[in-house]
C-alpha cells in the first residue's frame, strides 16, 4: 500500500511531549491525537496485542480444537492455521490509527460516513463485552478453582460473583487511567505471563502425552475437515477481535512510522499469542472429557503450579479485560457524547458485569463463547475487508479533521457523503454480514439455513470475505465516489466523479454541539 498522503500538511521534525505518567488520568478522548502527545512506538502495538492476548481467555479458545474432537498435532495445525489466516486480516487495521490520530471506529467514518461510522463502535461493543465477559468469567473461576483446593473454601455463585466483581472493578479502575496504565498492565503480563505458562512444560511433563488421540469417532461435527475447519475459526476469532481496536493504540504513534513495522508489530503480536493458544491445547488433552476445564487443571497440576495458576489468571484477567473495554468506553463516550471517556468506560463495564453474572448462573460458557465468536468472525471480517479496500483505493488519503464532523456535532463535510452515510461501504458490509451469517454454524445459538453447503465445511469465512470485497468494489464502480475524498493523487484501479463537499457546519440541535456549549460555559 502507498502511504504518499498525510493526514496533515508538514514533515518537520516534531518535539514530542514527555509520556504522561502511569497515574496520570487520560485526557484525551475520541479527539485527533496532537503530533507531540504520539509518544509510542511500533513495539508497544506489538507488547499491548500479545500482552491483551497473552491469558486465560486464549487459552480457554486455544482449548476448542480439543473439545471438538481433534488429536493434538490436528489441533496444533489447526491453531496455527487459524493464527495466522487472522494475522493476515487483522494487519491492515494496524495503518489507520497513526494516519488518522483517532481509532479505527472513527476512521471507518472516510468509507461509511461519518455517522455510518457506527457500525464500528457495534463491532467494538460487541468484541469487548465477549472479551470482557470471557477473561473475567474464566480468571474468576480459576482463583476460585485455586481457592477451592488450596483454601479448602466451598465454591458457589456468592463467591463466584465476589471474585468476578474484583477482578472486573480492577479491570475498570485500569481503563479509567488510560492508556499508560494499560501499557504498563500489559508489559507485566508479557513477561508473567509467559513466563508462568512456559513452566507448564515441567508441571504437566509428566502427564502430557503428545499422541491424545482420540480417534475419529470424537469428531464434533461428523468428520475431519468440518471440525478442523471450525476449529480453526473459533481460533481465528482472537486476531479479527483486534480489529477495532488496533487503531485505539496505534493512534499514539507518529504517522511517519513506516507501515512495514506497523504490519510486522501486528503479525509478530499474533504469532506470540501461540503461546497461550498452544498451552489451551496441550493441557486440554490432560483433562478432556471433564466439564469445568479451569476447575479439572488446578485439580490436575501440582500444588506448586496451580499457585502460579491463580497468579496467570489474575494478570491475564486485567490484560485482556482492559484492552477490550479500553477502545469501546473510548468510541462511545462520542456516540453519546454526555457521557466522557470515564463515564462510557464504567456504564459499559457494569453492563458486562451483569452479563457476565448472568451468562454464569442461566447460560453455557462454551455455548455463548461460540456464539460470541461466530458472529465476531462473520461481522468483523467483511468491515476489516471494506476498511483495507478503502485505505488501498484511496492510497492511505485521509482528512483527520473531516472525521471529527460528528463527534463535534456538526454537518457537512467530505466524508458527509448522504446524511452522514456512505451507502456504498454500508450496503456492502450488511449484505456480506447477512450472506455470511447464512452459512454461519455455531451451534447452539448461530446455525445458517446453508450450513451444509460446503460438505459440512463452515463457509461463512469465504462467504462473507468474497462477498464484502464483490460488493464494495461493485458499489465504488457503479456508484463512484467524488473526487475530493481521494486527495491530490486521485483513485486507485477505480473511478471518481467530479464534486464538491458540503461545507461543514454546525448542527445546534446535536447531543454534541449542546455538549460542548455545556461543557464551554464551566
Amino acid at each position: 500500500m502507498n502511504d504518499t498522503n498525510d493526514v496533515a500538511p508538514g514533515t518537520g521534525a516534531v518535539t514530542l511531549n514527555a509520556r504522561p505518567k502511569v497515574t496520570e488520568v487520560e485526557q484525551h478522548g475520541i479527539d485527533t491525537i496532537p503530533d507531540a502527545d504520539r509518544t509510542s512506538t511500533w513495539v508497544d502495538l506489538l507488547r499491548i496485542q500479545f500482552g491483551g492476548a497473552n491469558t486465560f481467555a486464549t487459552v480457554l479458545l486455544g482449548t476448542f480444537p480439543i473439545v471438538l474432537g481433534l488429536s493434538f498435532w490436528q489441533a496444533v495445525l489447526a491453531t496455527v492455521a487459524g493464527v495466522l489466516v487472522g494475522s493476515l486480516f487483522l494487519m491492515p487495521m494496524g495503518l489507520f490509527g497513526p494516519k488518522t490520530g483517532t481509532n479505527n471506529a472513527v476512521s471507518s467514518g472516510a468509507f461509511f460516513g461519518v455517522r455510518g461510522r457506527v457500525v464500528g463502535s457495534f463491532l467494538s461493543l460487541l468484541t469487548a463485552i465477549a472479551f470482557y465477559s470471557i477473561s473475567v468469567w474464566v480468571s474468576g473461576d480459576a482463583l476460585v478453582g485455586a481457592l477451592t483446593r488450596l483454601a479448602g473454601v466451598t465454591d458457589s455463585i456468592g463467591l463466584r460473583t465476589i471474585v468476578y466483581g474484583v477482578i472486573g472493578v480492577i479491570v475498570i479502575i485500569v481503563v479509567v487511567y488510560g492508556f499508560q496504565f494499560m501499557l504498563l498492565v500489559n508489559k507485566t503480563a508479557v513477561i508473567a505471563n509467559t513466563a508462568l505458562i512456559l513452566l507448564a512444560i515441567v508441571a504437566f511433563s509428566g502427564t502430557f502425552d503428545a499422541g491424545y488421540n482420540p480417534g475419529p469417532s470424537a469428531f464434533a461435527l461428523g468428520g475431519f475437515w468440518p471440525t478442523f475447519v471450525a476449529s480453526a475459526l473459533i481460533v481465528m476469532s482472537n486476531p479479527i477481535s483486534f480489529g477495532a481496536f488496533l487503531g485505539d493504540w496505534s493512534r499514539y504513534i507518529p504517522k511517519s512510522t513506516p507501515p512495514r513495522k506497523l504490519f510486522l508489530a501486528t503479525f509478530l503480536g499474533q504469532l506470540l499469542t501461540l503461546i497461550p493458544f498452544l498451552f489451551g491445547v496441550a493441557t486440554a488433552t490432560i483433562v478432556a472429557g471433564q466439564g469445568d476445564y479451569i476447575f479439572a487443571l488446578i485439580q490436575a497440576s501440582p500444588i506448586w503450579y496451580a499457585v502460579l495458576l491463580m497468579l496467570v489468571a489474575f494478570i491475564g484477567g486485567l490484560s485482556t479485560g482492559s484492552t477490550s473495554l479500553y477502545g469501546t468506553g473510548l468510541d462511545f463516550s462520542s456516540v453519546f457524547p454526555r457521557f466522557s471517556r470515564v463515564q462510557a468506560t464504567i456504564a459499559i463495564g457494569v453492563f458486562a458485569f451483569l452479563f457476565i453474572l448472568t451468562g454464569r448462573l442461566f447460560f453455557d460458557l462454551l455455548g455463548a463463547v461460540n456464539a460470541f465468536v461466530g458472529a465476531i468472525i462473520v461481522t468483523t471480517t467483511p468491515w476489516i475487508v471494506i476498511m483495507a479496500i478503502g485505505y488501498f483505493v484511496r492510497r492511505g488519503h485521509f482528512d483527520a479533521r473531516n472525521l471529527q464532523v460528528f463527534n463535534k456535532g456538526e454537518v457537512g463535510g467530505v466524508y458527509w457523503f448522504r446524511s452522514g452515510v456512505n451507502w456504498r461501504g454500508m450496503v456492502a458490509w450488511i449484505g456480506a454480514a447477512t450472506i455470511g451469517l447464512l452459512f454461519a454454524n455455531y451451534p447452539p445459538v448461530i446455525v445458517g439455513p446453508f450450513i451444509n453447503a460446503g460438505g459440512g465445511i463452515d463457509l461463512s469465512l469465504v462467504i462473507a470475505v468474497v462477498a464484502a470485497a464483490a460488493l464494495y468494489l461493485g458499489a465504488l464502480w457503479l456508484f463512484p465516489e467524488p473526487r475530493f475524498v481521494f486527495g491530490a493523487d486521485g483513485a486507485r484501479i477505480v473511478p471518481s466523479r467530479p464534486g464538491d463537499p458540503e461545507p461543514i457546519v454546525t448542527d445546534h440541535a446535536s447531543t454534541a454541539a449542546k455538549v460542548a456549549v455545556s461543557r464551554a460555559r464551566k
